[in-house]
């Protein structure tokens, strides 16, 4: 296993902030990179992030820095938390620093408006002889920065890689399991935030526990529908990044996505949402993107048709549970029994 003297972090945000601190409270010096300089400033005076974490009181081995060059220098270990919509001219822009033996993790849940890339493709793109990985799970960071006792998945072919993140995250409260399915990981990160919209879309408007419940297992064979067509394994969805992820985003109001569903529940429009959030809601995009692409190649997605056409289209939310329902009933589990079975 590589021998971690530093690590880098890019990417200023809630999550990219606690996989900094996290590092650097097991004594790996950390080289967390970001945009604004205020915010850099900030962190060296006080020791926090206060946009995305006040009262996260941020370890001595963080070191906070604007100079991309300087954070990737001798990082034997870099965090991409960037996200989707910048992710691709991030990496294009450190790709002169980075070195092939440089272990390159992302952490980022989301879909690339143009191309349709997970974020582990785009570094493919970019970083041909990269090592590459995605780290992904029900990771609520402000639960994190509470230290409640949390689980995620850190997905690559890589084994060195896997081992290494293990080693550099793992705590009392944090634990990493691995996985060699990196599309498979990723995507489920990826897709429960469409979800995440509808369930907090539900919750405004007093649905109870029986539509919730329906909501999420629906959700969940629609996911895993979804990704084998574009070639995961299946069984990478009973997992944390899969259900454990989903269960998370649809459960809790500290979810983006949730919020941004629970604003269009109580009448709001999708601009008010995505404004009231002030922060990225990675599932806005991912939702158009999963559509055009699920009619591209034929994937029966009933949830991602109707909630489209709530967010989009401004559909009314009866009429499109009322035609959901009428849709022909299908099996439970299609991968007990296929749906050109029934």
């Amino acid at each position: 296993m590589t021998e971690v003297a530093k690590v880098a972090v890019l990417g200023g945000g809630s999550f990219g902030t606690i996989i900094a601190n996290m590092v650097a409270e097991n004594g790996i010096a950390v080289s967390h990179w970001m945009r604004d300089p205020a915010r850099v400033q900030e962190i060296v005076d006080t020791r926090e992030n206060r946009r995305y974490l006040p009262g996260y009181t941020l370890a001595p081995k963080l070191e906070p820095t604007t100079d991309l060059q300087q954070a990737l220098e001798g990082a034997q270990l870099v965090f991409v938390s960037i996200p989707s919509s910048s992710f691709r001219s991030v990496i294009q822009n450190a790709r002169q620093w980075l070195k092939p033996e440089q272990m390159i993790v992302s952490t980022t849940k989301g879909i690339e408006a143009d191309t349709f890339s997970l974020m582990s493709e785009i570094l493919r793109d970019e970083l041909p002889e990269g090592r590459i990985g995605v780290l992904s799970g029900p990771n609520l960071a402000k639960e994190v920065a509470q230290r409640q006792l949390t689980a995620t998945v850190v997905a690559s072919e890589d084994a060195e890689l896997r081992e290494t993140v293990q080693k550099v995250l793992h705590s009392a409260y944090f634990r990493v399991y691995a996985s060699s399915d990196t599309y498979g990981v990723e995507l489920g990160g990826t897709l429960k935030n469409i979800y995440a919209i509808a369930a907090g879309l539900s919750a405004a408007m007093g649905m109870g526990e029986n539509t919730k419940s329906m909501l999420m297992t629906r959700s969940l064979a629609e996911m895993s529908r979804f990704a084998v067509c574009m070639g995961a394994n299946p069984m990478t969805f009973i997992g944390l990044a899969g259900v454990g992820d989903l269960i998370v985003t649809c459960m809790s109001p500290l979810s983006r996505n949730y919020r941004v569903g629970h604003a269009l529940g109580q009448g709001k429009t999708l601009d008010e949402a995505v404004e009231a959030l002030g922060q990225v809601a990675e599932g806005v995009n991912t939702l158009k993107q999963v559509k055009t692409k699920a009619q591209e190649m034929d994937i029966y997605m009933p949830l991602v048709w109707g909630l489209y056409e709530v967010v989009f289209n401004h559909a009314p939310v009866a009429e499109v549970v009322k035609t959901l329902m009428l849709n022909e009933q299908s099996t439970d589990v299609e991968f007990v029994l296929p749906r050109d079975s029934v």
